[in-house]
């Protein structure tokens, strides 16, 4: 078997007994990492220490992941109806989802699509500061789908000298005496 060191140099093709006794020699794990190519590869490594580093890249991969949201409306749809079905879609962007807005036609309905546009431009409208437009509204079968994806806001930094730091020109209360002390001058 082709065997890998570790810190990465190539140790040639070994005898399995030689590859281990080195891993042993080391404090270290042999690991088969290709049992399919000819010959087989082995790597020496910390068996433990990777894969706790490929559980944590995992971990950092599925956390930057978006969830995908959805809302279902209809095309006649009431306006207060349409308003808390816009503060939920609100409450999704915020939380950094995107937002599947799907308009469901029953029966005939499909005949007017132009009213269920109309009805996702209106939320698209509502949301204009919290969302942008991934997807425009388009009619897929008996339902128009309209996605929404969270607007990026800048994220204001704060520096700690100048938060804890006290205005020169505020008057400084003594606690014994109940009295204010003018600002000392520089």
């Amino acid at each position: 078997m082709r065997v890998i060191g570790s810190d990465g140099a190539q140790l040639g093709i070994l005898q399995s007994r030689q590859a281990l006794t080195l891993a042993r020699e080391e404090g270290l794990d042999l690991v088969m990492v290709s049992a399919t190519a000819v010959p087989p590869v082995c790597r020496i490594i910390d068996f433990g220490r990777h894969r706790y580093e490929t559980k944590k890249l995992q971990k950092d991969h599925k956390s930057k992941q978006q969830d995908v949201k959805g809302i279902k409306i209809s095309p006649r749809i009431a306006e207060h109806d349409l308003n808390f079905q816009m503060r939920k879609a609100a409450r999704f962007l915020e939380e950094g989802h995107k937002v599947r807005v799907t308009c469901m036609f029953k029966a005939r309905e499909v005949t007017h699509p132009e009213l269920g546009r109309n009805k996702l431009d209106r939320f698209a409208e509502g949301l204009a500061t919290q969302a942008t437009v991934e997807r425009l509204p388009a009619l897929e079968g008996r339902m128009m789908i309209m996605t929404l994806n969270p607007v990026k806001q800048p994220v204001a930094k704060k520096h700690a000298k100048t938060e804890n730091k006290q205005d020169g020109g505020e008057a400084v209360q003594d606690n014994r005496k109940r009295e204010d002390h003018p600002p000392e001058v520089a």
